[in-house]
Parts: C-alpha cells; structure tokens; sequence
C-alpha cells in the first residue's frame, strides 16, 4: 500500500487532488457567492470521498475580471470571500482531516487593481515603478500602434495603451498587466508570497501560466510573425526556448531559486506546473530542482480512442521519468468542457461552436456521456502517478452548454466580440441538495444559474445510492489507496484492437473497451466496473474494468 501520509515527503507522487473554485463550490453566507467558510463546511465531503489533498483555485482580492485569476493581493482574501483568519480555520479543518492542502499562485500577472500597478500608471514613463511590468512605446508616427504582434490569449492585441500613451503587455485580459521577471524587486516580492502562504501551513502550490514568466525583452522587442501568437501550437513551429513569450529557456532559473524555498520546510512544499508545452519541454518543469511536477495536458486533449490514448499514456509516463517526477492525470478543470459531455462530442468537433449552439449541435445524450466518463475516470485512476479531480465531476455533472449569454462572466465573451462562449459552463455552482434555491449551494440563488437536472445529481441525492457516480468515485479512490504499489505500469500483450489492457501489479489489472462492442472479460476477480457486468462475461463498451 501506498503511503499518501502526512508523514511522507512524496505523498503527492500518487496523491488524488481535488480541486475546490471556491466561488462555485458552497455559499456559507447567502450572498450568492461560494466563500472559504462554505468550503470548510463541505471539507467532509472530500475526506469521505477519499482524495489525499485539495487544490483552492485563487481566492484572493479581485474584481473578477477573469474569474479570480486577476489578483490584487496576493497574500490576501477577497472580502466577498472571508478572511485570512477563515483560510486559516480551512487549513486547519483541512488538516484535521487528513487533508492536504494546495492553494493557486498566479505569477504571470496581477490585477490592474494591484498597488504596484496603480503607482506605475501615475509614475509615468522610464519609472522604477513602470520597471515591474511591461510597458513600452507604440509604433508609428504617434506611437499609436502597439509595440509588437504579440496577441492575448483571450484574443485581440496583448498591449493596451495608457492616457499617456505608453501601452503595457497583457498575454490575457487587459485587467492582468504582465510582470517583468527580469526586475529583482518581482522575485523578491513573490519569494515573500510562497513563505508566507507556507508559514500559513499551505503544503503545496499550483503555478498558474507556469511557461509565460520569461519572455525576450531585448530591443527592439520582435513580432512573432506567422508562426502564430498564441498557444502550445505556435511553440511546435518554433526552436525549443525560443517562442518571444512562452516557454523561454530563461524561466528555469526562476524556478530553480523558487525550490530553494520549497526545501526550506519539512517537509518540503510541493508545486505543480500549469505548462501547456510540449511532452518534452514539460519535463523540464518537474525536475526535482524546479517544481517537481508539470500538469499533463495531452491526456486531457486525446480523443476516446485507443491507440491515442496508449500512445500519450506511454509518452507521458516516458517525461515523467526522465524529469525524476511521477505523472498527472486530469480529465476536467475549471477552463475546460466537463468530460461527461467533452468525450461524446464527436472527433473534429468545435468545442465553442457547441457551446454557442447551446449543446444541442451536435446533441450529447447525457447518459451516453456519463458512461463514458465513468470509464474515463477509473482508466485515469489506475495509471500511475497522480490524478486531478475537478469539483462536481464526481457528481458526473455535465457541461451547462446552454446558459443565457445575458448571464456570462467569462472576460473571453466580450474580449472576442462575443464570438467564444467561455468557460462558465463548467464553473456552474454544485449541487448538494435536490431542492432549495440553489440546490443546497447556499441560502439563496447562486451567482451562475443552475439548470433543473442539477437535482438529480446533488450528492444528497447520490449519497447511499446503488450504482451512484458519487459512490463509484468513493469506492475507486478507496479501493486505489489499498492496491497502489510502486509506479509500475505493464501493458498485456494480446490485448484486442480498441481495448486498453495493463497490470499495476501482479494482482491488480486494468482493462478499458473503447471498441463500440462487448469484448471477452478477461478472467479475474472484478473488484470494480464503471458499469454493470452481464453475467455472459463480455465487457460493454465504454466500460474499465479493475481485475484482482
């Protein structure tokens, strides 16, 4: 058996983390709003779950310009949720329990709101203040074009102008001016935020947009030209290091200095790379020296076929290993279609183009995609490595694809025009009850609306019942903690085409039919199915099975 205890310093090598965007997770007090108290008192529905530790999306003071990831204070609470005397009773409750805890740092950017920047605005050009972010002149006869091609992620230009017509570097919202990390000031004053979230009893840090830290600030600043302004894709065209703005050689160091810190506390803080680079570039994250681990987004992105999976599955295992780290596995987050409905939408399907439909272009039956999702997630929680679970997929809720565009908060809606939905169709709040305003996420309507079909899925309505999605989850994780064994995995030779078949051990196999037809049930003793077996011995589609 595995130890994930307290007690061991690599408890997060095969560790489950939940992950809690405490806006959406449960309203303690009525205003609509999810806040840290409602977390607390909902700590003991992931203790019975059975995850090892959760991961707090940002809580910090914001406007909200995109989702709380625009931070004002980053060693503070945003007042619409608590205090930093409530994040401490959390950790404490946290830890009581047996829970780890893992809070969000957001080092690419701050708020416009931010102290610092509010003084680089009023310092004016050439300013020690200006120095922290960055900012430049314009192009053209009156500096009215901006400095570079570089584009936001959110889309549109990555520069916007100031009243005195400099124009500052923003990859994302115009709301999150980018730092400069080549300013000593930026490192020191983040060396400051990990030792005191630490000092508070956090154990470990997920860094948010962990490849955007170091971008090429020599002059003049270049273009990026065709090879494409954002995303992973525009660094596959490119010589490793060498994008303007993403993944830069230059970023490691960062982070060198930062697991200095992390080392410094017994035992030693954890951390986990948002990287979206790839395979390769990714292991350089999790080196023991840096992070130690790098989120593994190809998992996320591979269809529901076979071969591809096998292919990434080996390929993630293989970066593992050469950066010393343990893989990670995530089927769902907060910017992402939920997996229950992701996985049925045919290959090749526009994501957003579903979403503006509404979901209904192409129709997802929820069933089918619920199955499906359950399989997803018991082949996800037999790999080795560690596993991420997003808040509700236990619950196997669906993405809400048909909110009213009148009540989207996603900063992408209006930043594109409102050509792309967003990603509030997954940031819906949870359901814990089946009745009440907002389905027991608190006293009173919740800040996005929940759909009726909510009810059903409430974990009191799935609490003690047969064949449950919230009772699968309980049984795999309780079931994983006793069976992991080292980080072995061994594929059976002889598998059929479309099915996934490896050992974990000499007694604990898992077998995953993505055919679209029964396959002969391997022998063993089925210790769990993500669906009921017939008694002919045939494994459906779209079923894992665990084998003794």
């Amino acid at each position: 058996m595995a130890d994930l205890s307290s007690r061991n310093p690599d408890w997060w090598r095969q560790a489950v983390v939940y992950q809690v965007y405490p806006r959406s997770f449960a309203d303690a007090d009525g205003d609509g709003l999810g806040d840290l108290r409602g977390v607390t008192q909902r700590l003991d529905h992931l203790a019975t779950l059975g995850v090892d530790a959760l991961w707090l999306s940002p809580f910090y003071p914001s406007e909200l310009a995109d989702g709380g990831y625009d931070v004002a204070d980053p060693r503070g609470v945003d007042p619409r949720l608590g205090t930093l005397d409530d994040f401490d009773a959390l950790a404490a409750e946290a830890h009581r329990l047996g829970l780890k805890v893992v809070v969000d740092i957001v080092p690419n950017h701050t708020s416009d709101r931010h102290p610092w920047f509010q003084e680089a605005l009023r310092a004016g050009p050439g300013s020690a203040a200006r120095d922290r972010y960055v900012f430049r002149p314009g192009r053209g006869a009156h500096g009215e074009l901006p400095p570079t091609d570089w584009q936001s992620v959110f889309g549109g230009s990555a520069w916007r102008r100031t009243a005195d017509g400099e124009w500052y570097l923003h990859l994302f919202a115009p709301e999150q001016p980018d730092l400069n990390w080549e300013n000593e000031e930026v490192r020191a004053d983040f060396r400051t935020t990990l030792r005191f979230w630490s000092d508070r009893g956090v154990d470990g840090f997920r860094v948010d947009v962990a490849h955007g830290l170091a971008k090429d600030l020599t002059e003049p600043l270049r273009d990026v030209g065709g090879v494409g302004a954002t995303g992973e894709e525009a660094l596959l065209r490119v010589a490793p290091g060498s994008h303007p703005y993403w993944d830069r050689d230059e970023v490691h160091e960062i982070y060198r200095d930062w697991r200095k810190i992390f080392d410094a506390y017994t035992p030693p803080r954890t951390a986990v790379a948002e990287a979206w680079v790839p395979g390769g570039r990714r292991a350089l994250y999790a080196r023991s020296d840096e992070l130690g681990q790098a989120f593994n987004f190809e998992y996320l992105q591979a269809g529901w076929d076979a071969d591809e999976l096998r292919e990434v599955i080996a390929g993630s295992l293989a970066t593992a290993r050469t950066a010393g780290a343990s893989a990670t596995w995530v089927l769902s987050n907060h910017d992402v279609v939920r997996h229950a409905s992701r996985l049925l939408l045919p290959p090749g399907t526009d994501e957003n183009a579903w979403l503006l439909s509404g979901g209904r272009a192409p129709a997802v039956d929820p069933e089918a995609g619920l199955r499906r999702a359950r399989a997803a997630t018991l082949l996800m929680l037999a790999l080795p490595g560690s596993a991420y679970v997003y808040q509700g997929e236990e619950l196997g809720l669906p993405e809400v694809a048909d909110l009213p565009t009148e009540v989207l908060q996603d900063p992408i809606w209006e930043q594109t025009g409102r050509v792309r939905k967003g990603r509030d169709g997954c940031r819906v709040p949870l359901p814990w009850t089946p009745d009440g305003p907002s389905y027991g996420f608190g006293p009173g309507a919740a800040w996005l609306p929940q759909p009726e079909s909510f009810a059903a899925y409430a974990v009191a309505a799935q609490a003690g019942a047969e064949g449950s999605t919230l009772g699968l989850y309980r049984t795999a994780l309780r079931l994983r903690r006793k069976l992991l064994e080292g980080e072995a995995l061994t594929w059976t030779p002889g598998a059929p085409a479309g099915v996934l078949d490896f050992a974990r051990t000499d007694t604990w196999r898992c077998v995953t039919n993505l055919t679209g037809r029964p396959v002969p049930l391997p022998p063993g003793e089925v210790l769990l199915a993500s669906t009921p077996l017939p008694a002919a011995g045939s494994l459906p589609p779209d079923t894992t099975v665990w084998l003794g």
